[in-house]
């Protein structure tokens, strides 16, 4: 009976280590642990960008992040301000990509 029971602790265990192991690791469509940390502070530091700057309006942009690449929706009033969101986050450490969808009213 120990012997089963060990067994299955052994068992129980390596699974459960397994799963840790793959637990954090990212996949064609979802981030890995490391890279959400580093999208999400990607994403901060571009809406901070936006927040200081008088063109762009911060609270009308709309910034998300997956593996360095940024993309920018919303609204603004210019094509002036589209273009200096786009600007300002490119100019950002990790941004690899931005895909500038933002519209510009009209």
């Amino acid at each position: 009976m120990k012997i089963h029971t060990s067994s299955l602790l052994l068992a129980l265990g390596l699974t459960l280590s397994s799963i840790g192991l793959t637990g954090c690791a990212g996949t064609a469509t979802q981030e890995s642990t490391g890279e959400y940390i580093d999208n999400t502070a990607i994403t901060a530091r571009i809406k901070k960008a936006f927040a200081s700057d008088e063109l762009v309006r911060a609270r009308d942009v709309t910034v998300e992040s997956f593996r360095g690449t940024v993309q920018l929706s919303g609204f603004v009033n210019t094509l002036e301000q589209k273009e200096r969101a786009e600007a300002l986050a490119k100019a950002i450490p990790g941004v690899k990509e931005v895909k500038n969808n933002i519209i510009v009213k009209q």
